[in-house]
């Protein structure tokens, strides 16, 4: 077995530490290694319970002194940290993680859990916003107990373990232990006829629709309050809140950049080289755009103004259009013979035809000298 680590060095603080000091060293590690914040880490809930047995000890003068002057062997009656909830925990952080049930107080209220719903939007959806409907799986204060969990007509009755306190006081040796009670599970009460709907619990898992306002300029991430609509909360305790998580699905022209847009524009062999008129398609319709003459691939060129308004501005992006030069497939013998000819005719002068050739060719022959 395992030896324990030092409970000062697991705070990390002197044995000269106040107890503020110990006080506030314990609130950072828990707050760090909390098994919620940290769902992906099997090592988090290790170092949570061990902080917590150290706060636990070192914070109480008397097993503080029993630490000091014996190790871990005076105080191994005193019992080590339970679960995520307790005295200790509790009484620095409240309800900070919210929905956790510390023990201590018989019947306190707790605000229901906060959900979140991942939605995808389609990008002309996310550019002019839209309404539309969801369904979610809640926890609900079940209607036929009103939330206390007995069977209607009944009442919850104070627990005979706890006498109504939600804690039970465990003498072990030279030490008291206050822990939550077994019975009640820190409630205070008991349900002895338990409600046939929720068995008990107060609350029944339900499929609620709702109606969600996607505002225009909405982005990959963005998050949507629904106050009140998250699961409900225990013993009276208000409703969780529900948080619509906005994901873009992919569009087949255009990708998005905050409130430009970008998109690829095949251009013939033609207009590229002699310039035109072309159509590019835009979320509001399709729009003429000029193309110098001379034209090489990978050319941008920028549409003021068609781009999207992002949520919280004023102004709306451009399109950025990426040009590409399409070579031609397919072709007739005609149109060979003429492009033989069209080559043939600017060979004499390449470098004058073909700039970028002419200096990739020069730092080729360089590079061989």
């Amino acid at each position: 077995m395992a030896s324990k680590k030092d409970y000062y060095e697991v705070l990390g603080v002197n044995k000269d530490a106040s107890a503020e000091d110990i006080k506030k060293s314990y609130r950072k590690l828990a707050m760090k290694h909390h098994p919620d914040r940290n769902p992906d880490n099997p090592r988090a809930e290790e170092h949570f319970k061990e902080a917590k047995e150290a706060y636990e000890m070192l914070s109480d003068d008397q097993k503080r002194a029993a630490y000091d002057q014996y190790g871990h062997a005076g105080v191994e009656q005193g019992g080590g940290a339970g679960g995520f909830g307790g005295d200790a925990f509790s009484d620095i952080f409240g309800d900070i993680f919210g929905g956790g049930r510390a023990g201590g107080q018989a019947n306190k209220v707790y605000r229901g859990a906060d959900l979140r719903y991942n939605m995808e939007v389609s990008l002309e959806d996310a550019a002019k916003g839209t309404e539309t409907k969801i369904r979610i799986p809640v926890q609900s204060t079940c209607e036929t107990c009103k939330g206390s969990g007995a069977r209607p007509g009944t009442q919850p009755v104070t627990c005979t373990t706890c006498g109504g306190h939600g804690q039970v006081r465990m003498q072990q040796g030279f030490f008291s232990v206050q822990q939550t009670c077994p019975k009640c599970h820190g409630n205070g009460k008991m349900v002895k006829d338990p409600c046939p709907s929720c068995n008990g619990a107060g609350r029944t898992k339900q499929n609620k629709t709702l109606s969600v306002k996607i505002p225009a300029g909405v982005d990959e991430g963005d998050r949507i309050r629904l106050s009140g609509e998250g699961e409900a909360g225990v013993n009276g305790g208000p409703t969780g809140d529900l948080y619509v998580v906005i994901h873009l699905k992919e569009h087949a022209i255009f990708q998005r950049e905050g409130g430009n847009l970008h998109c690829e524009m095949p251009i013939s062999f033609s207009t590229a080289a002699l310039g035109g008129e072309i159509e590019v398609p835009t979320l509001d319709g399709s729009a003429k755009m000029k193309i110098p003459a001379e034209t090489q691939t990978g050319g941008v060129f920028r549409l003021r103004g068609k781009g999207i308004k992002p949520l919280r501005q004023s102004e709306h992006g451009d399109l950025m259009v990426h040009v590409v030069v399409e070579t031609p497939v397919k072709l007739t013998e005609k149109q060979k013979e003429l492009l033989r000819e069209f080559e043939t005719s600017t060979q004499a002068d390449s470098g004058k035809h073909s700039p970028r050739n002419k200096s990739w060719m020069n730092k080729v022959k360089d590079f061989f000298e």
